[in-house]
Parts: C-alpha cells; structure tokens; sequence
C-alpha cells in the first residue's frame, strides 16, 4: 500500500476560504478552523460584518468583499486569497439561500436567487479554486487538499413547498459527487455537508407566512447551532491524507424529517 510521510512540524498553517463568511455556519467555521491554525479568507457581501468577524477570528484574517454569484468576483477572491497567503488547501463552499414556499404563484425572482448562489456561485468558486487545489494536494506539507459543498437535508430528502431549495441543493450533491471522481485519486477530497435545522439568519429569509410555518414546524424541536455545523467541517478537513469523509448528513435529534 502507498505511505505518504507526514507533515513537517514547520510546515505553515493550511489556507481556507470559506464563502458566506459574514454569519451563521461560515462564520462559525472560521472561528472553528483559525483556532485550529488555519489561515482564513473570509468570503461574503458585507464587508462590515465581514470586518467584524474577521476581528475575532485574528489578525492573519483575509476579508474579501465579493458577490460569488458574479464569476469574475468569485474567480478574484480566490487569486486574491492565493495572492495573500501563497496558495489555497481547503474552500467551503458555504454562501446559501433558502426560499422557501410552494412551486404555485412563487415569486420567480426567489428562484433566480437560489439557483445563482447555491448553483452558479458554488460552480464559480470550485471551478476558480480546483487548479490551486491541486497544485496544494500535490505540493503541500499536507499533500492532500479539500472542497466542502453545504448542502442540506433537502439535499437528500423532497418535501412539499421547498421544489427549488430541493433542486439547487439535490444539484450540488450530484456536482459534488462528479467531482469527486474526478479528484479524488489525486488527492482533493470532495465532501458535502446536509444540515437540518440550524438557528441562522436563513430562516428570516423567508415571506413572513413561510416563516410562520417554518416556526410551527419546529416549534418542538431543539434546533441545532452553526458551530454544530462549524465542528463536522473541521472534523473534515483535518482528517489525515488517508481518509476522506464524502458525505455527512446532520439533523436535530428531534427532526424527523
């Protein structure tokens, strides 16, 4: 069997960009990666709260203010990142929205949202990033490299009044799963993340009659928190060059669904 010797002790802290940056699960991430030495770009629309973030996170933080919906924006935070820190290990593709309401009368304006960031801004940063991720499985101390998609429950599962939410994230395990077929045997590591019910902005989102039945549905549930979330990603990407976690799907213990 092939061995691959082990990282230097000198060897420099691994990079990761994490998109969505500014709250909930990616900011939870990037508290949880950087205590665990890692190098963070910060990755999102807002810049003030990405500052913010970046303040609790250290000094080393990279914030980049940038739409990934936008391919040229999402291919400049990613030479941006690499231009900083040298090169890139690890991009959580985390920037997500979820609209939620029945296919009947939605308002198409919800759609075109979804699809562009939980679609097209992932494509844009994975297809960015994966020369850089390459070059780092091969090249680096760690000698291996990472993509983390977040996906969701609805990721797996098809519910009534969230058919859109359902085909982005349904998407992004698919391209997920291509991909790493791909890469694999070269050493990127391709995982995806399916969340139930965690306490995020997300949710607010929504038409207030979504939100409504959202809190109606879960209204018994203990939900779960970003740093849930924030611990299975780190728990990912530090794992040894040897093991590669493909797929984990996270729900409250009292979500059935």
């Amino acid at each position: 069997m092939p061995t691959r010797p082990a990282p230097s002790p000198r060897a420099t802290p691994p990079v990761v960009l994490i998109t969505g940056a500014s709250s909930g699960i990616g900011e939870a991430t990037a508290l949880a990666l950087s205590e665990r030495g890692a190098q963070v770009a910060l990755v999102a629309r807002r810049a003030d709260r990405l500052r913010e973030v970046a303040g609790r996170v250290g000094a080393d933080a990279l914030v980049i203010e940038a739409d990934v919906t936008d391919q040229a924006q999402a291919e400049r935070a990613i030479e941006q990142t690499v231009a900083e820190f040298g090169r890139l290990d690890t991009l959580v593709n985390n920037a997500g929205m979820m609209l939620l309401g029945p296919i009947e009368n939605a308002p198409l304006e919800e759609w075109e949202q979804m699809v562009n960031i939980n679609v097209k801004g992932l494509l844009y940063c994975a297809h960015a990033a994966l020369p850089h991720l390459l070059t780092a499985a091969e090249n680096s101390p760690r000698e291996v490299a990472d993509v983390v998609n977040i996906s969701s429950v609805a990721g797996r599962t098809v519910r009534r009044g969230s058919g859109v939410y359902n085909l982005t994230k349904h998407g992004v395990g698919a391209f997920s799963e291509s991909l790493r077929q791909e890469v694999t045997a070269r050493h990127v590591r391709v995982s995806i993340i399916e969340p139930g019910a965690v306490d995020t902005e997300l949710r607010t989102h929504n038409r207030p009659e979504v939100q409504a039945q959202m809190e109606k549905r879960f209204a018994e549930v203990e939900i779960m928190q970003a740093a849930d979330i924030a611990d299975a990603i780190a728990y990912i990407v530090t794992r040894p060059w040897r093991m590669s976690m493909n797929e984990i799907l996270i729900r409250p213990t009292e979500q059935a669904d």
